[in-house]
């Protein structure tokens, strides 16, 4: 179907022909021209539309709404300068259309606004029930792809210490921890329970005394207890543990210096430390300051 994605687009593209896929942010009739802002996972273009190119063609055009599913097919053109966008990394560039499919019709109102034109404030209720339409803001999805670079940064950091990553199960028996567990029904066990991990703490313990030596897991828990402004029942964290250790800190504040690294690199930061030490590692290295990854979902 597109052979290109919005933000792939740039100047050596021009004169090109080009199919994209994806939704209609905003639709714009100027003086018998229209213009629509097509939206994909990536970013924006302006598409235009123009009577000449077909009676047929802008008629479709014109019974589009925002949020519309399309396809199209044109050549990229440069823009006039005096519409340029530099707000936007396509906003020297827009699609002269020469082909339009509909591939997914809008045919109600939508339950609230989605363009970034339109952003208003929306009750969280309704962004809950309607999850897919929130994610297409585009900051969520952000957020998405900030936690896939954090989980992505963890796991080589550390594969490169020797660490090997493990899956425990979710279906165990319930141990007393620090709250109530979620119970799962056994079909085949009358009466019967399996408790859904609040961590995986036995399961790595029997990894040790296995002589497993240095286990980690991105790990699902799960806790049946009120909710908190950091924590809800069901949770992931990065689970670590080793054998014949006597500092442990030193590999937690190295993975915090990889993540907070100029766009997220990865670095081997060396952590000095006395055994046993309460006090806090040196940390001979300078690292720039970023803006850190918040407010995940």
């Amino acid at each position: 179907m597109r052979n290109k994605i919005c933000e792939e687009l740039n100047n050596t593209d021009i004169g090109k022909l080009v199919n994209l896929c994806g939704w209609v942010d905003r639709r714009r009739d100027h003086g018998g021209v229209i213009f629509i802002d097509l939206r994909d996972h990536s970013g924006f273009l302006q598409i235009t539309i123009n009577p000449d190119d077909g009676a047929n063609l802008f008629k479709q055009a014109e019974t589009l709404r925002n949020e519309t599913v399309i396809m199209v097919s044109g050549i990229i053109n440069e823009r006039p300068k005096d519409s340029i966008n530099k707000n936007l990394s396509t906003g020297e560039l827009e699609l002269k259309v020469k082909d339009l499919q509909i591939l997914n019709q809008i045919k109600k109102n939508l339950p609230f606004p989605v363009s970034i034109h339109d952003y208003e404030n929306t009750k969280e209720e309704l962004r809950l029930k309607y999850r897919y339409l929130d994610l297409r803001r585009g900051k969520l999805l952000d957020n998405l792809k900030t936690r896939h670079k954090i989980i992505k940064i963890a796991r080589e950091f550390l594969d490169n210490f020797g660490f090997t990553e493990v899956e425990t199960p979710l279906l165990t028996k319930s141990t007393p921890e620090g709250a109530r567990d979620f119970l799962v029904p056994a079909r085949l066990s009358n009466g019967e329970f399996f408790a859904l991990p609040q961590s995986p703490q036995l399961f790595k313990q029997l990894l040790m005394v296995g002589g497993l030596d240095k286990y980690y897991q991105i790990a699902k828990c799960f806790r049946d207890e009120d909710l908190r402004a950091d924590r809800q029942p069901e949770f992931t964290q990065l689970d670590i543990e080793m054998s014949f250790i006597s500092e442990v800190l030193m590999y937690a504040k190295a993975i915090a210096c990889c993540l907070v690294g100029d766009q997220l690199p990865l670095v081997i930061v060396p952590i000095f430390s006395s055994p046993l030490s309460t006090a806090q590692p040196f940390l001979p290295i300078a690292l720039p300051s970023i803006e850190r990854p918040t407010n995940f979902f």
